[in-house]
């Protein structure tokens, strides 16, 4: 009584015997009625020690109703009509049940603990609205379909590193290291060979092929600031980098190649860098975005042609010889395919092209400032599109104040703003140039915003 009381206020229309069944009334046909009647689309069973014993025993008025309930119950593996509930269990926590039912889901009211969430879950039986609801079927994975898209198998192991890093998981180190050295290994099946029709098409489809896998990385990226930003995962980062730069030229076992054979590479690994550093950038953590600008790369086979085996971060901007062979072979006009499709390929990610361009920037006046000690340099690519910007990007604009620009002047590698004097010197005298597309250029003061840096407490 007091159960169908507590429903009918929950808006559930019950039907009980003390309720329903009157003088006069054919008992049978009322318990027959609560099974075949199409109206009725929910039985509930309260079982207690002597309900199941009567069940069990076909005794009385439990006895019919278990000769009308069970077969319904044995046919139907898959029915939801009936659902038995539990009010009382024995000394061991074994639930009092009929037979019949004994092998199928229960609800408990037994326990005065759970009592509350257990009655949402009759709840939501009775009005078939589950706690959990199973997702619609979604696209089949690309790279299912076999011979149209090329998949790194990264896409469990992704899940597992993510959820890892955000809860701060005692294998996080591991599980980053496992999706870091699968991406890397894997990323040999995106290389070009023998390919089909002109170069540079098969080129483009290459990189759009390379975009789900883009995503993932900088999701990574993104946790990685806000969640784990440990010198430790910064210094896996650095690694998963340094994993990538032997794709950009030949590989040992090829004799036979052209410049451009290799341009998907230097595309992608381009594209992870400046997303690294723009995703640091924006969640302000300078010093990690520094560590990937500061420490040197390890490449092996530049020691087997007499080169140094230790590179800056410059490397991975490489020209693409295969781009303007095809914005001549499709007289596009132009001034730079890379900058175009970095940032239509910006949609979609979370991270807006200012903080693309505002990363490509502080690559570009790192590499500056360190000329003196090498000759490497990095072309702002991302910059050609920088329009009627000519403003300070936000680190600098930030960098108003003394005590900001004290964290950020990490990025640049100097001490105070007058250290930058003799490098603007030198584009003043022009011994050295700042980047321009024929009539296209910025100027690194403006977006420095140099003279007010560090002149506000």
């Amino acid at each position: 009584m007091a159960l169908a009381t507590e429903l009918r206020e929950s808006y559930v229309d019950v039907i009980l015997d003390k309720w329903d069944l009157k003088e006069g009334h054919d008992t049978v046909a009322f318990m027959e009625k609560m099974v075949t009647d199409l109206e009725i689309k929910k039985v509930a069973i309260v079982c207690d020690e002597k309900y199941a014993t009567k069940a069990d025993g076909r005794e009385g008025g439990v006895g019919t109703e278990t000769q009308l309930i069970s077969k319904e119950v044995y046919e139907k593996q898959d029915q939801e009509k009936f659902v038995a509930i539990v009010c009382k269990k024995d000394n061991d926590g074994t639930p009092f049940l009929p037979t019949f039912y004994t092998s199928r889901m229960f609800i408990d009211l037994s326990e005065d603990d759970s009592y509350s969430d257990n009655f949402e879950q009759l709840l939501r039986w009775i009005f078939d609205k589950p706690l959990y609801v199973k997702p619609e079927l979604g696209e089949k994975p690309s790279f299912l379909s076999e011979g149209e898209h090329v998949s790194l198998g990264t896409t469990t192991i992704f899940k597992r590193c993510i959820d890892a890093l955000k809860n701060h998981k005692a294998y996080a180190a591991g599980s980053l290291d496992e999706y870091c050295t699968t991406f890397a290994t894997n990323l040999e099946r995106f290389r070009i060979t023998n390919p089909d029709g002109e170069f540079d098409d098969v080129l483009i489809k290459s990189i759009e092929d390379f975009l789900p896998f883009r995503n993932e990385a900088i999701q990574l990226f993104t946790v990685i600031a806000q969640y784990s930003p440990s010198e430790e995962v910064v210094q896996r980062l650095h690694r998963f980098f340094e994993s990538l730069i032997p794709y950009m030229n030949r590989p040992p076992n090829v004799s036979q190649w052209k410049e451009q054979d290799f341009d998907n590479y230097k595309f992608v690994v381009h594209e992870l860098f400046l997303y690294a550093l723009a995703v640091l950038l924006k969640h302000n953590r300078l010093d990690q975005a520094n560590y990937l600008l500061q420490k040197h790369y390890y490449v092996p086979e530049n020691s087997d042609y007499g080169r140094d085996a230790m590179v800056s971060f410059t490397v991975f901007r490489e020209h693409m010889k295969s781009l303007d062979v095809r914005n001549d072979r499709l007289n596009l006009g132009r001034l730079s395919i890379r900058s175009d499709l970095l940032k239509d390929r910006c949609v979609g990610t979370g991270i807006e092209f200012h903080y693309l361009q505002q990363a490509d920037f502080v690559a570009f006046m790192r590499a500056e400032v360190e000329a003196k000690k090498t000759f490497d340099n990095w072309w702002p690519e991302t910059l050609l599109l920088l329009g009627r910007f000519n403003r300070p990007f936000e680190i600098f604009a930030r960098s108003i104040s003394k005590s900001y620009f004290e964290q950020s002047k990490v990025l640049l590698a100097i001490e105070t703003p007058t250290d930058l004097e003799s490098l603007f010197e030198s584009y003043d005298d022009g011994s050295r140039k700042i980047p321009k597309w024929q009539f296209e250029s910025f100027s690194p003061v403006l977006l420095l915003g140099y003279e007010h840096l560090a002149t506000q407490p």
